[in-house]
């Protein structure tokens, strides 16, 4: 593939702080993923409602579990190829429409399937937000700040993380019938999403795309350098963004190493989260429902949260790669602690230890850097793109370890679920440590022009 370098001057952008445009964009991107959280994860409580009321079957509920994270596979491919053909505020908001809609028709299921159905339509929008909020806050950071922001838009999801189990509690204490509950509980996912809809179709273009997309047109008219030029640029065909990262031996090696990153983190990650009601069933199975969420909620505040505030602060101080690498290596231990330390279910205190520091180093580590790595390492034309690739295959593996963790825990108890996650999490560790670039204090124009980078020097 051919590198172009950008002949438009973003240097009083990348030295600029942080400004209250940031925040306006910040909110707006972080709601969409404030929503996804909840959506995703408070569907391990409304599972535990539905269950004995449907007679669902393991095979039901891996797919009810699952089937949004296979879905957003899909939305993450669409509209990050969609975002650089078009551009991001041309599709931006239409993501959070799918959303919505799939929130509130999974509201009104009348049973199992369609259940199944509607939580694919919810995932698309889930995964659509993906590649299009992360480009967008990267584009718009300067170079000292933008771990830092595109972090906080990803932080986001701790609210959700909180909000949900939180708001399941209320209600469980509640004398409403489960069978309201669940409803509300799903529907209310649709309300955060419609809130910043038009906010997303008013958000403007971001310089770096309509400079590159000036200066393709200007390529292909011979009409100069000017990146104010303001006529419609060509279009690429669908297929042209990931025919030009997987040509070129730079970019594949990163759109592999940033994907398989996603891909394990994913699957380790989301098999504790979503069914963590199941792994804390482990601990008390003879505790209600309640007294479950509520323990699921004291791990989110006490260790998920902080680990998502530290991921903002050191962001753009330790580094990416760092951050990444420590992630991934205290997930192999905590987990493999997990399976291996005898009868750890009957140690109340050391189990909840453990866990609570897998959430922590997971949201400090890896779940934070997998989402900001590919909003820098790809060029400008095909940034989106990439993202969505490397998101899809984060929630490809979020689809395999939700819908496998349940057979594991089933087939061989706590010990191969938790296994299975350490084996993960140190693949990934190797996979980061010999496959991705550091980014911090660069320019996303620096790293676009960085023919051969530190790791892939030593890996020829």
């Amino acid at each position: 593939m051919e590198h172009r370098r950008s002949t438009a001057d973003f240097s009083d952008l990348d030295r600029a702080g942080i400004s209250r445009q940031h925040w306006k964009v910040l909110f707006i991107s972080g709601m969409g993923f404030f929503t996804d959280a909840y959506d995703l994860f408070i569907i391990g409580v409304v599972m535990a409602l539905i269950r004995p009321v449907w007679h669902v079957n393991r095979l039901e509920e891996g797919l009810v579990e699952s089937s949004a994270l296979l879905a957003s596979a899909f939305g993450a491919i669409l509209f990050g190829r969609l975002g650089d053909m078009l551009g991001r505020k041309r599709i931006y908001g239409l993501e959070v429409l799918i959303l919505a809609a799939g929130a509130l028709g999974c509201a009104f299921s009348p049973n199992i399937w369609w259940l199944i159905g509607l939580r694919f339509i919810l995932g698309i929008g889930i995964g659509g937000d993906y590649p299009v909020s992360a480009t967008i806050m990267a584009e718009y950071a300067g170079k000292d700040s933008r771990g830092l922001l595109v972090t906080l838009v990803f932080t986001m999801q701790a609210v959700g993380l909180i909000l949900g189990p939180l708001f399941a509690s209320a209600l469980l204490a509640t004398h409403l019938a489960h069978v309201l509950i669940w409803r509300v509980l799903l529907g209310f996912g649709a309300i955060p999403a419609l809130g910043v809809y038009w906010s997303r179709r008013n958000l403007k273009e971001t310089p770096r795309f309509l400079a590159a997309a000036g200066r393709l047109e200007e390529d292909n008219r011979h009409l100069g350098n000017s990146p104010h030029f303001k006529r419609v640029p060509k279009r690429s065909p669908f297929w042209d963004g990931f025919h030009r990262l997987v040509s070129d031996r730079r970019l594949r090696r990163r759109l592999i190493g940033a994907s398989a990153a996603w891909f394990l983190m994913d699957a380790a990650y989301y098999g504790n989260t979503v069914s963590s009601p199941l792994v804390l069933s482990a601990l008390h199975g003879d505790h209600t429902l309640l007294r479950k969420t509520l323990t699921q909620l004291v791990v989110f505040v006490v260790f998920a949260a902080p680990g998502y505030a530290v991921a903002v602060f050191t962001m753009d101080r330790l580094g990416r790669k760092v951050i990444q690498l420590l992630g991934f290596a205290v997930m192999t231990v905590t987990f493999a602690l997990l399976a291996f330390i005898p009868n750890i279910e009957a140690m109340t205190m050391p189990f909840l230890l453990i866990y609570g520091l897998s959430f922590f180093f997971t949201e400090f580590g890896p779940n934070a850097t997998t989402f900001v790595y590919p909003s820098e390492i790809f060029p400008v034309r095909v940034r989106t793109t990439g993202h969505g690739i490397s998101a899809a295959m984060g929630k490809l593996g979020g689809f395999l370890g939700v819908f496998l963790f349940p057979f594991l825990m089933h087939w061989s108890g706590l010990s191969g679920a938790e296994a299975a996650a350490a084996v993960a999490s140190l693949i990934g560790f190797f996979v980061t440590a010999r496959m991705l670039p550091e980014t911090k204090g660069k320019s996303l124009e620096e790293i676009e022009r960085e023919e051969v980078s530190t790791v892939e020097k030593v890996a020829a």
